[in-house]
């Protein structure tokens, strides 16, 4: 009997992307695949079954299409944090690290009311800073960090660790080992 198809199926690796040595996980090929996105989608939204989730929070880029997909399954408003500079209205900002250097994301500073129940949604979780960085925009909102939701993880670069270390609870569909 053949193996049912899992979410890391649909997944490509890009050897060399976006430079030598890294194994570069795209997700494009589980969007385009409405079996496979679904599949993604329906198993990000499970572990919160029953559980009160205000807002989804996406982080830019490809969490925007993941936290879209899952607000309106929850029926919630979603929220993006994006890269400095994007968002048209008042912003709050925060600065993370980067393998070479430094970056910022932004947030709308009334995006988030203090006490609203936030899921955070990504595609992937590497070294866990642009995730670090949007959960101290929520928290600096008043929101309340339900969980932190992925599709992949990499475990080797810390990510998950750093993320539970700092209290948050983590979900991941699948890992793939390497950079």
């Amino acid at each position: 009997m053949p193996k049912k198809p899992d979410v890391k199926d649909y997944i490509r690796t890009i050897v060399d992307f976006p430079h030598e040595g890294i194994m570069f996980r795209d997700v494009t090929t589980l969007f385009a695949d409405p079996r496979g996105f679904r599949m993604a989608i329906d198993q990000m939204l499970h572990p919160y079954a029953g559980e009160q989730i205000d807002k989804v929070v996406g982080l830019e880029a490809r969490g925007f299409i993941l936290g879209g997909a899952i607000a309106h399954q929850l029926s919630v408003g979603f929220v993006p944090i994006r890269k400095k500079g994007k968002l048209p209205g008042t912003t709050i900002s925060q600065e993370y690290k980067l393998e070479y250097g430094e970056a910022i994301v932004e947030i709308h500073d009334d995006a988030i009311k203090p006490g609203e129940k936030i899921l955070v949604v990504d595609d992937l979780l590497a070294t866990g800073g642009t995730a670090g960085a949007g959960i101290k925009l929520i928290e600096r909102l008043g929101g309340e960090i339900v969980s932190c939701s992925f599709i992949v993880d990499l475990p080797e670069l810390g990510g998950r660790k750093l993320l539970e270390a700092a209290g948050m609870d983590v979900h991941v569909l699948c890992e793939f080992e390497g950079l």
